[in-house]
């Protein structure tokens, strides 16, 4: 039922935080960031990133050394917001890469996915997709209604990925914050529930086997699939 007043939500429940989960996909496991287990692999992990261009829209970082880092990470893994998470390669049982939920409103069935950090390990590769794919499935099946990512407004490459995974373009929240010193405009992105049922088969499609060549190159692209479902483009 809808009126002037908007659209009557019945039956909704909140839904339960993400602390503590662990998600299993074909190329990727996300489990709870530990710096015991994880530490020393990421740190190794993230020095493949000479040039130290992963840290430039991060609000922290990069780090003096490893135990600046891992006394970095000890701080996040006790947080249940952000609740931050290690990316392991299945094949190696390596660390490769971190990623959050935060802003975690479960009275309003809203959550957003960030602090999103890969070393060249995870970069660019399918792993990448299915981990940031799990992230929104788990959301969005646990009864979250909307599943956000912002990013400091000059990062076109994390604008590009955004609607790549399917997130809408909602536009730009002007001196948001101040991030090291500078001003940073941030660029909204989001899908809602209703969003999710072609949103999912779009990454199932793309994540098959089938759409790979024997070399590991896609047939149909991520972005080829999820273009036509958004419900607004970023410029």
């Amino acid at each position: 039922m809808t009126d002037n007043l908007g659209e009557i939500i019945s039956g909704f429940t909140p839904p339960p935080h993400p602390k503590g989960i662990s998600l299993q996909g074909a190329h990727i496991l996300i489990e709870p960031l530990d710096d015991a287990k994880h530490g020393a692999q990421l740190f190794a992990a993230k020095q493949r990133d000479v040039s130290g261009d992963n840290w430039t829209y991060l609000p922290y970082g990069p780090f003096a050394d490893e135990v600046a880092y891992r006394t970095w990470l000890r701080a996040q893994q006790e947080g249940d917001d952000p609740c931050f998470f290690a990316m392991i390669d299945p094949a190696t049982q390596q660390a490769v890469g971190i990623a959050s939920f935060l802003r975690i409103d479960q009275a309003n069935g809203v959550i957003e996915v960030g602090h999103i950090h890969f070393s060249p390990l995870l970069q660019r590769t399918t792993a990448s997709t299915e981990a940031l794919f799990l992230m929104m499935q788990w959301a969005f099946e646990q009864g979250y209604r909307r599943y956000e990512w912002k990013c400091n407004a000059l990062n076109v490459p994390s604008r590009r990925a955004a609607q790549r995974l399917g997130l809408s373009y909602e536009g730009i929240f002007r001196q948001m914050m101040i991030s090291k010193g500078r001003n940073r405009d941030t660029a909204w992105f989001a899908a809602i529930d209703k969003e999710w049922p072609a949103l999912q088969q779009a990454f199932l499609t793309f994540l098959s086997a089938d759409n790979f060549t024997s070399d590991g190159v896609a047939i149909q692209s991520l972005s080829s699939l999820t273009a036509p479902l958004l419900y607004q483009r970023d410029r």
